[in-house]
């Protein structure tokens, strides 16, 4: 995030953005107009910051990503950041959303938590995303074989204590994944991945202030897809 701000400043702008009110006053927060760009990089439709990404993974998938210079708008990027996307990922270390749709720094704002899912903590993050720097879309992004769906198939079926505070990650996803890991079958795990991934599209869709009323104005797209550990593939649900 650019700048220093505090926690009413958060709450001030924000809210203020979610009512149509210029945030380009607030200090530390760097807008287009700050910066006098007049076309910033995210100035795209939610379809087009899609396709971009998923042209990305395309190229990812098949070993093609493009050639990268890591020093090139580094001193830019000090100023200001313009995120064609951001990502509410899993914490799993085999899933890096800029390499697994070949972007470069300051293309994708990443939130990620084991288990891909929505905390009031990480919704304030893609709030940010949004209604200050101006993503025009949302990735919720699931992957195969994963480790924290794998743990609350577990606990239904065992009902073993676990560790620490890794049952705080358990509760979390449960209501996501009940009903697909209930139905079994052999694609039970793949389901309760879908499954978590769609609960918590829709609950950021139906999320009040800012998202719902960007979502429903057809400025922010909000999808769900999942990764393939195995293909590098990226599905979307």
């Amino acid at each position: 995030m650019n700048g220093i701000f505090t926690r009413r400043g958060v709450l001030k702008g924000t809210c203020g953005m979610a009512a149509g009110a210029a945030l380009s006053g607030v200090t530390g927060w760097a807008l287009d107009a700050d910066v006098g760009q007049a076309a910033p990089q995210n100035a795209i439709s939610p379809t087009d910051a899609l396709k971009r990404l998923m042209d990305g993974n395309g190229r990812y998938a098949a070993n093609q990503p493009t050639s990268k210079d890591f020093s090139a708008g580094r001193a830019a990027r000090a100023t200001a950041q313009y995120p064609v996307a951001s990502v509410l990922g899993c914490g799993d270390s085999r899933v890096s959303p800029e390499l697994v749709f070949d972007q470069t720094p300051g293309d994708i704002f990443t939130v990620r938590v084991a288990g891909n899912y929505s905390t009031v903590d990480l919704l304030a993050s893609l709030e940010y995303s949004v209604a200050v720097l101006n993503a025009p879309l949302i990735i919720v992004l699931g992957h195969t074989n994963c480790g924290a769906i794998s743990a609350v198939v577990k606990d239904l079926q065992d009902s073993k204590a676990l560790p620490g505070h890794i049952n705080v990650l358990v509760n979390a996803i449960k209501p996501g994944v009940e009903k697909a890991i209930a139905a079994g079958g052999d694609h039970m795990m793949d389901n309760a991945i879908e499954a978590n991934v769609r609960y918590n599209v829709e609950r950021l869709r139906s999320s009040q202030p800012i998202l719902i009323e960007r979502y429903k104005a057809k400025k922010l797209d909000i999808v769900g897809a999942v990764y393939q550990l195995a293909t590098g593939k990226v599905k979307l649900l």
